[in-house]
């Protein structure tokens, strides 16, 4: 089995003043990795709490770390950015996991476009078929499937569309015959939603879909230290197959 763990950056709100972006960024890791790998973030933790100070039990969380610290004013802002770079190099740095990114850009959309429902949509299909056609890295089954594991969301709305698209699921033929009907059937359960506090592999995504969304829009204080493109050190470890279109396969609607 496949565990996809899910952030998002950007709000899904389509009036003035709601974020140009919305991004959701997901992390994969495979039943049989999932212990070494747990115990393998717990160690890099660790060195975070001796290099830098950081608590094992403290929250990562890209956007409060560098604009709401809280508690980890103590640590230097500048040092905390170092740390969300020192996170994303350790995710490149894995073996037989990957990560798959969605990017809704709000521009041009009808305002009754339904921002939540499109994103999540295209990346639990894009789960599905990397399952399908056993594209992930890493060790597999005779036979995998996935669940997905979200940070706190809109639990009701996701719960529906993921028991739709298992019963009716029109993907556009790409040469111009009728809509093919791709059943998830590769994803069990309703999605598990988790609080980031209590899931260091959500928090991994958090930092992803901050980068991610920072690569699109980025904020002063990452413009002015030159992070604006840190996102792209997660090149060796993204999910190459999720898009045909994108250089590093993001998924873009």
């Amino acid at each position: 089995m496949y565990m996809l763990y899910v952030d998002e950056s950007g709000d899904v709100g389509m009036v003035q003043g709601s974020s140009p972006y919305f991004v959701l960024s997901g992390f994969v890791v495979h039943e049989l990795r999932w212990v070494s790998l747990i115990n393998d973030i717990i160690s890099f933790r660790r060195e975070l709490r001796r290099r830098y100070g950081l608590k094992l039990r403290e929250e990562i969380h890209a956007a409060h770390f560098l604009h709401r610290p809280g508690d980890l004013r103590r640590i230097r802002k500048d040092v905390r950015l170092r740390m969300l770079r020192d996170v994303l190099d350790y995710e490149a740095s894995l073996a037989d996991i990957s990560i798959v990114n969605i990017v809704i850009d709000k521009q041009g959309k009808s305002p009754n476009y339904d921002v939540f429902e499109g994103a999540w949509m295209l990346l639990v299909q894009r789960f599905h078929n990397t399952i399908s056609h056993r594209n992930f890295p890493g060790p597999q089954n005779p036979q995998d499937l996935g669940l997905l594991v979200a940070d706190r969301t809109d639990e009701a709305k996701l719960r529906k569309l993921m028991r739709r698209l298992r019963r009716f699921n029109p993907v556009p033929s790409m040469i111009g015959t009728a809509p093919r009907q791709i059943l998830l059937d590769t994803l069990v359960e309703d999605p598990v939603h988790r609080d980031s506090l209590h899931s260091y592999f959500i928090q991994l995504s958090d930092v992803n879909a901050y980068f991610l969304f920072q690569k699109l829009r980025p904020c002063g204080y990452v413009k002015n230290k030159g992070a604006r493109n840190w996102f792209d050190r997660l090149d060796p470890v993204l999910c190459k197959v999720a898009s045909r279109s994108d250089p590093q396969s993001v998924v873009r609607l």
